[in-house]
């Protein structure tokens, strides 16, 4: 029997985790939540620790903090889809000037692409007045809580 089969696995801690917790403590500090003597214990206890489970005790008994979820705009693509649809219909205006034809033709699949322009428009502006609802998971370095994964 080896020894790491004996022992459970420890995940390692990183230095950008480290840094997050470390900076929870100092804004407990700075709200007045910690004294200042005891804010430098944990930092030293966050800094000095090794794994992942030696960090959640520095900050288990502190409040956590409301998450600051990216905001997603939108805009940058909706450009880029008003500029596509500039271009079909330049394009497609030439080819109807071009070939001489009476009917204005163009007008049928210029209708489809703007009505695709109005629904792009109105589905960026449903998502930034719901935008829990429009896809945004939580994941990343803070979980559904807003506090440091937690899992290990």
């Amino acid at each position: 029997m080896s020894t790491e089969s004996a022992q459970p696995s420890r995940v390692r801690a990183s230095d950008s985790e480290r840094e997050q917790y470390a900076s929870a403590v100092r804004e407990a500090v700075g709200e007045g939540r910690l004294d200042l003597q005891e804010g430098d214990e944990r930092l030293a206890a966050v800094y000095a620790a090794k794994y992942r489970d030696e960090l959640r005790p520095s900050i288990a008994d502190l409040p956590r903090p409301e998450p600051e979820r990216p905001r997603w705009d939108g805009r940058p693509r909706l450009f880029r889809h008003v500029s596509f649809v500039a271009f079909i219909a330049v394009v497609l205006v030439t080819v109807w000037a071009a070939t001489g034809w009476g009917f204005f033709w163009p007008v049928f699949p210029l209708a489809f692409l703007t009505l695709g322009l109005f629904r792009h428009a109105m589905w960026l502006r449903w998502r930034a007045r719901w935008p829990e609802s429009a896809g945004w998971s939580g994941r990343g370095r803070w979980d559904r809580a807003g506090w440091p994964d937690r899992r290990v």
